[in-house]
């Protein structure tokens, strides 16, 4: 009877202990902006105003490939595998902390100003605002004590982030207009350079 006692207490201890990780699970607040968000579709594919749950030893991908990335936007330009964000641990912080890396080819992704070419990878601040193309990312982590998996819940902003946290946008250099079109590769600096791995599918 004293073992099966025992056995029961130590049953609940553990029972208890995993409902209390549950109630702690770090979680990443994701906040998009895009100039064009209003008469253009891009975050169709997002489960946007609700919370998901991962596994903290999968990282989350970002991109416009829905197959290859856990979020994807609906945007041409994005590259197929965009940016992603890898869960880690440290000896000297309980803390569950991330990495962002940048996946694409075509171009530099910023971190708080700080860019990122192509595989790079930086550690990812408790507040940080990500840019990418034209988009604005503004990720802010609220720290949990669960070691196994983490929350997100995405939510699209009607101000650019970087108004909040007082960055601006570097300024682009001056173009000549020589009035004149090519209309051959006016599609194609629309889309911005192709990666390695993707091709054009022209329609008729």
């Amino acid at each position: 009877m004293e073992d099966f006692i025992r056995i029961f207490s130590s049953m609940t201890n553990v029972s208890q202990t995993m409902e209390t990780e549950e109630d702690l699970l770090t979680f990443l607040h994701i906040k998009f902006y895009h100039p064009q968000q209003h008469c253009k579709g891009f975050y169709g594919l997002l489960p946007l105003g609700t919370r998901s749950r991962h596994s903290a030893d999968d990282p989350l991908r970002l991109g416009r490939d829905a197959q290859a990335c856990t979020y994807s936007l609906a945007d041409p330009k994005v590259s197929r595998k965009q940016l992603a964000l890898s869960a880690y641990r440290t000896p000297q912080s309980p803390d569950m902390l991330f990495s962002i890396q940048n996946l694409s080819q075509r171009g530099q992704l910023s971190v708080n100003g700080s860019s990122l070419g192509y595989l790079e990878r930086m550690d990812l601040p408790d507040k940080a605002l990500i840019r990418f193309l034209e988009y604005e990312m503004l990720i802010v982590r609220e720290s949990g004590e669960a070691k196994t998996s983490f929350e997100v819940d995405m939510e699209v902003l009607t101000v650019p982030p970087s108004r909040e946290t007082c960055t601006c946008v570097p300024g682009r250099a001056p173009v000549m207009d020589t009035g004149m079109v090519d209309q051959n590769t006016a599609g194609l600096r629309e889309l911005g350079p192709l990666e390695t791995d993707e091709t054009l599918i022209y329609y008729k």
